[in-house]
């Protein structure tokens, strides 16, 4: 029996990883690999044309680096860090959604926290770097607890929490962490992920469900009336109720 059956946490065959997640995780892993096992001056070459900064978006025009700069972890920790958190959460939100909606939302959160990171540093007149999947991985963290919000959690196997309690712990560090840190830049980053998941996940917020919504309406306003209960061979007619029973759609 599961633990989601016996109610005692969360159902640990949720994490195994999943197909889009494992290209994910094996995309970041191969390039930032390469990046940390070559000389220091092939790392600058790469880093001047595959990472996100306010100097190569803005003052060389490599717009190309806003895609490419989240696949690259430049310390080997942090890209540990990273694919664990892949490993974490990523796969459950993976098979709510569907892998097409899953790259979506990986697409979408990862590019608004490289832009946003990038046009803060431009207005703070800072060339801080934006890379790696941790607008993602924090932007994951966030649509976990709104689709899970009250689904038991034992984060580490140890603290018993629930999704959104989850939710709202990392939101609290990562603001203590950019804050004592002076990370603007970062947490520009981080939150325009986690808002753009915020949006994405949300039943009166989402684009997608708005378009439904609108769709629906649409082909409502099209349906026609028209009257019937025609009466029976042989049968008199008799006078019509006013019932909906007569209309069809």
């Amino acid at each position: 029996m599961s633990d989601r059956r016996r109610g005692t946490g969360f159902d640990t065959s949720q994490l195994r990883i999943t197909r889009g997640a494992l290209i994910i995780a094996g995309l970041q892993l191969g390039v930032s690999l390469v990046f940390l096992l070559v000389d220091k001056q092939t790392q600058a070459t790469l880093a001047e044309y595959l990472v996100a900064s306010p100097s190569n978006v803005f003052g060389h025009y490599r717009v190309w680096t806003l895609v490419t700069s989240p696949f690259l972890e430049t310390e080997f920790l942090s890209l540990l860090l990273g694919l664990f958190m892949l490993w974490m959460f990523v796969p459950t939100l993976e098979r709510f959604w569907g892998t097409p909606r899953f790259y979506r939302f990986v697409a979408i959160t990862s590019i608004a926290g490289t832009v946003v990171g990038v046009l803060v540093g431009q207005l703070l007149h800072r060339d801080f770097p934006i890379l790696g999947l941790s607008p993602f991985t924090f932007a994951a963290v966030v649509a976990f607890g709104v689709i899970y919000a009250r689904q038991p959690v034992r984060f580490f196997g140890v603290l018993p929490l629930t999704g959104r309690q989850m939710m709202y712990g990392f939101i609290g560090f990562l603001m203590l962490f950019v804050v004592l840190q002076g990370l603007w830049e970062k947490g520009a980053s981080y939150a325009a992920a986690m808002v753009a998941a915020a949006i994405m996940t949300s039943k009166s917020l989402s684009p997608g469900l708005a378009w439904k919504r609108w769709r629906i309406a649409r082909a409502r306003a099209r349906l026609s009336v028209i009257e019937g209960g025609a009466p029976k061979p042989g049968r008199p007619s008799s006078p019509r109720k006013k019932s909906d029973e007569r209309y069809l759609n």
